[in-house]
């Protein structure tokens, strides 16, 4: 096995080699399994109404006569191998929630475990092998009958075939994963079942690792040739991709990459490694960035997102060549630019619910849709500006952006989020307070009167969610501040649930669109601040959002002659 520190849990442990992952009573049965492959081949082909022809063409020659049939029965047969050993081995879990064993690969890597369930392989259960084999036939038979061509290409060796192809790729995310040192977990077995049906494809002990795309210190020896590396790679595939593709048709490129990263001090960066160098790959294969939208592509309870401001979004780049007669501008007309057409791009994000998680790396697209549209962007000494500099001036508009939507609050939110920015939800000096307050055109007394500050005794701090008056009804508060709805909302939402909070949002009326503005605003500050908790609650209101304002309608249906607070 690879010994991949981050993605390689168990040769720490001892177990160095894959057969270390299954007890002798699992590899029994699997191995049985893999011979059972080939007598069935055997069994089909002998079936079959032709007689045998040994010189008949297999079908990894291009076959499709009954060897060739018998071959691709196999193949699929070997793929429920593959996927009964991903449930029966000792990396393998339980979860309580579905009360069964599930699949080693809950995330991409082979962790250690240190304890796991075993279940009877024909138990009809996860891990049985005909509950395998149907799920290789469902997704088979999810193609509609559809007719379907799968090949295996080096994209910078590709050649055109007879028509220029639709291209939509996820490339690699920079380091993210070394797949072919996981793959390996399902090679070993598929190498035992298929090794003299799928000569060629098999040769190797284990996965090809060198010609991966992806930025392996491990493999490459340093973080510089890793980088060199994947950044040149990109290029080229870009570039390849650039010359194959339709001209008349976009090349879509799905990315779900976190836009900020760690440096080395431990603080999070504006740019991530990832986007440079794919941004950088497209760019210098001649292609623009024509359009951008955010996708939901990410399940809400894959174990990535188990308690974590993991991101639920892919974002998807629609490039084109670039015009031959593309300009040349500053970085002062840049960012003009940026400042000039990012606020559209913004709210119609927000509009559409994108969560505060993804909003930085969902503005990536509408920035760098203004930077690629010219052939260079000259910095103040004529050097060309790299891609990570419009990053950084990309995320300086969308902090900008989103702190001037500080206007459409009213003056006590103003306050509490200046002081929350600065604070948090600690005491201060009430003379700080009472200074911060003439500022924003409100007073201490007013923030207290509003309920959302607690002074005594020359120290004034905010009022945690938890701490707000219970039995709240709007329509009998005279002063609501949106940071007051806001907290409510995300309280409500936290402990009782989507209806309660769906209930609130109709009471709020137009206050309560907002209030979901705020949330981003105030994400933004937690995730800046490094407060995960906070940053995690904001989050969950946005998300939620659909569903809470379709139970607000609901609310409002059920209670037509109930009043709404509207903005005043």
């Amino acid at each position: 096995m690879s010994t991949h520190p981050q993605y390689m849990g168990t040769p720490r442990y001892g177990l160095t080699r894959f057969r270390d992952l299954f007890t002798h009573r699992q590899i029994s049965a699997l191995t049985t399994l893999s011979l059972l492959v080939g007598e069935a081949r055997d069994r089909l082909l002998a079936d079959s109404v032709a007689e045998l022809d040994r010189t008949e063409t297999r079908l990894a020659d291009g076959g499709s006569g009954p060897a060739a049939y018998a071959d691709a029965v196999a193949t699929y047969l070997a793929f429920a191998v593959d996927r009964s050993a991903s449930t029966l081995c000792t990396v393998a879990r339980w979860t309580a929630a579905r009360q069964q064993t599930v699949t080693a690969f809950a995330r991409q890597a082979i962790q250690m475990t240190w304890d796991y369930p075993e279940v009877n392989p024909f138990g009809g259960a996860a891990g049985d092998f005909g509950v395998s084999v149907s799920g290789v036939i469902e997704a088979f038979e999810g193609l509609g009958g559809l007719p379907a061509v799968v090949r295996q290409l080096d994209v910078s060796k590709a050649e055109a075939g007879g028509s220029s192809p639709l291209v939509s790729t996820d490339p690699p995310y920079y380091d993210n994963v070394p797949y072919a040192d996981l793959s390996d977990f399902f090679y070993v077995w598929l190498r035992r079942s298929l090794r003299g049906i799928w000569p060629a494809l098999l040769a190797t002990l284990l996965t090809p690792k060198s010609e991966e795309l992806v930025a392996d210190v491990q493999r490459h020896g340093s973080r510089e040739r890793a980088g060199e590396f994947f950044e040149s790679g990109m290029t080229t595939a870009f570039a390849r991709l650039g010359q194959l593709a339709d001209p008349n048709l976009p090349l879509a490129v799905f990315y779900a990459f976190k836009q900020a990263e760690d440096d080395d001090d431990g603080l999070a960066s504006s740019f991530s490694t990832g986007w440079e160098t794919m941004l950088e790959g497209l760019l210098r294969a001649g292609l623009t960035i024509d359009g951008t939208w955010p996708m939901r592509s990410e399940l809400a309870n894959r174990m990535r997102s188990q308690g974590s401001n993991a991101l639920a979004s892919s974002i998807v780049l629609v490039c084109r060549p670039r015009k031959s007669d593309a300009g040349v501008t500053t970085r002062k007309d840049l960012v003009a630019s940026l400042k000039r057409e990012m606020p559209e791009a913004l709210r119609t994000l927000q509009h559409g619910n994108i969560a505060p998680v993804d909003l930085a790396q969902s503005s990536i697209g509408p920035g760098m849709a203004i930077f690629s549209r010219y052939a260079k962007v000259l910095e103040p000494d004529g050097s060309s500006m790299r891609v990570r500099t419009a990053l950084a001036l990309i995320n300086q508009v969308l902090d900008e952006l989103l702190a001037e939507q500080e206007g459409e609050f009213d003056a006590d939110t103003r306050w509490a989020i200046a002081w929350y920015e600065q604070f948090g939800l600690s005491e201060a000096a009430y003379g700080t307070a009472e200074t911060l307050s003439k500022a924003k055109d409100t007073s201490v007394a007013g923030v207290v009167e509003a309920g959302i500050v607690a002074a005594s005794r020359g120290r004034v701090r905010l009022l945690a969610r938890d701490q707000y008056s219970s039995g709240w009804d709007p329509a009998k508060d005279r002063r609501i501040p949106v940071w007051e709805a806001t907290q409510r909302l995300v309280h409500i939402l936290l402990t009782d649930g989507e209806g309660a909070a769906g209930d609130l949002l109709a009471r709020l009326g137009g206050l309560g669109e907002t209030a979901r503005d705020l949330a981003y605003r105030m994400y933004h500050v937690a995730e800046r601040k490094g407060w995960t908790d906070e940053a995690r609650a904001y989050n969950a209101l946005v998300v939620a959002w659909t569903d809470l304002a379709r139970g607000a309608e609901a609310a409002r249906v059920a209670q037509p002659a109930q009043e709404t607070l509207g903005l005043e």
